[in-house]
């Protein structure tokens, strides 16, 4: 018995290892770090461990054991909350949708702004958790009201939920702004990554609902703003950029959207969808629209190849007018509250950012435009993470703060 306990130990100290290693050399093999990243080790570090829990989520999702996302997002919610004495954190429910409230400690004589945030993750990664730490800060250094959306994620919950749920938080937020002592004139949506995405998507929906405050602006941090497909300069030229792969966005977005992985050759070629499709909103999708160093050549936004019927019946439903928050009417996108962008020059999802902030300057809205010339998707994250927090984590922060003081 004891003999049989050794070798299964030993089994599992060498699976242990063996993984850990392929997680390194799927690192150094695919991972392509830019010269302008300022901690180019710190990144590699990082990328090494997200790889391993990929690869673990990946094992564990084979052998029925859970599903690769609630695996990682297990792991990564494992790391303990710090509270910040300054700031008041409550655990609530908004209706069946759980939320964290943020609120700075301090009296205050005056109604707060009030900040609803939606974290990214691609519906794979993310929580109200990891998002913690920088919610806090938020609070503190806007001295604002904050609530973390815990909208539901995949694999249990897919394509439109997500967007539901933040679409009745935020509402059941502004039924009872004087509850949290808010200021019905300063309500701002924020968030990044997909979270960024669903904050532009909110406000949109939110447009032709007088029974409610207006929202006052956006913040948009690196945000995804249409899932029609890839075939922007930035992910051509960033798809091998931690911490987001151009790999990784095509599992999310099939994953999201409950579509089959083993449409990515057709999808990635764009002979997903019928040409006189890419030929309607080329207008907001071209490289013609990006500012001109960004110009580069690469596949066209019509189909190269003839269209695949079979696939366009699976993946039809990313026309739909909450996947696609860039693609709104003109008469939608011109009556938007003023907005601050954030983009990362190293990130595969930039371009969609700046395609955004085209169409929203085009049509008289208000941009405030904060470009990171050494950023990448998901430094955002990296803040309060002491030794691994990257400095452009810290300037997000503030040019988000700077824009929230300045309204």
């Amino acid at each position: 018995m004891g003999l049989l306990l050794l070798l299964v130990l030993g089994a599992a100290g060498v699976s242990f290892v063996g993984v850990g290693l392929w997680a390194v050399c799927r690192h150094f093999v695919t991972a392509d770090i830019p010269a302008a990243i300022s901690h180019p080790v710190k990144l590699r570090v990082i990328d090494c461990f997200l790889q391993l829990l990929l690869i673990w989520g990946t094992i564990f999702e084979k052998l029925r054991i859970c599903s690769q996302p609630h695996f990682i997002r297990f792991i990564h919610d494992l790391v303990p909350l710090t509270k910040d004495p300054d700031v008041v954190v409550k655990d609530l429910r908004f209706g069946t949708i759980p939320v964290k409230l943020y609120q700075p400690k301090a009296p205050s004589c005056t109604l707060r702004p009030g900040i609803v945030f939606y974290h990214g993750g691609g519906g794979i990664t993310g929580s109200l958790k990891i998002y913690n730490k920088i919610c806090s800060r938020l609070s503190k250094e806007s001295d604002s009201v904050v609530v973390s959306v815990g909208y539901r994620m995949v694999p249990l919950h897919r394509f439109p939920t997500a967007a539901r749920d933040s679409l009745a938080a935020t509402v059941h937020f502004l039924r009872c702004l004087s509850t949290y002592r808010v200021d019905p004139a300063r309500v701002v949506v924020c968030g990044d990554s997909m979270g960024g995405g669903l904050a532009a998507l909110v406000c949109q929906k939110l447009l032709d609902r007088p029974d409610f405050p207006k929202i006052r602006a956006q913040i948009l941090i690196y945000g995804i703003f249409q899932l029609l497909g890839f075939q922007n300069p930035s992910f051509q030229h960033n798809r091998n950029v931690p911490l987001l792969s151009g790999d990784f966005v095509f599992r999310c977005w099939c994953s999201y959207l409950d579509i089959s992985p083993s449409w990515k050759s057709v999808v990635l070629k764009g002979a997903h969808l019928p040409a006189d499709v890419w030929a309607r909103y080329r207008k907001w999708l071209g490289p013609e629209n990006l500012p001109e160093r960004y110009r580069r050549r690469g596949p066209e936004l019509a189909s190269p190849e003839p269209l695949n019927e079979d696939a366009y019946e699976e993946t039809s439903h990313v026309l739909d007018s909450a996947n696609a928050p860039l693609l709104a009417d003109d008469d939608v996108v011109s009556r938007l509250p003023e907005a601050c962008v954030v983009t990362c020059e190293h990130d595969v999802l930039r371009d969609d950012s700046l395609l955004y902030k085209k169409r929203l300057e085009d049509l008289g809205v208000s941009v405030t435009w904060c470009h990171m010339e050494d950023g990448f998707h998901g430094v955002l994250n990296t803040l309060g993470m002491g030794w691994f927090q990257f400095p452009c984590s810290t300037r997000i922060l503030d040019a988000a703060v700077r824009f929230l003081r300045g309204l």
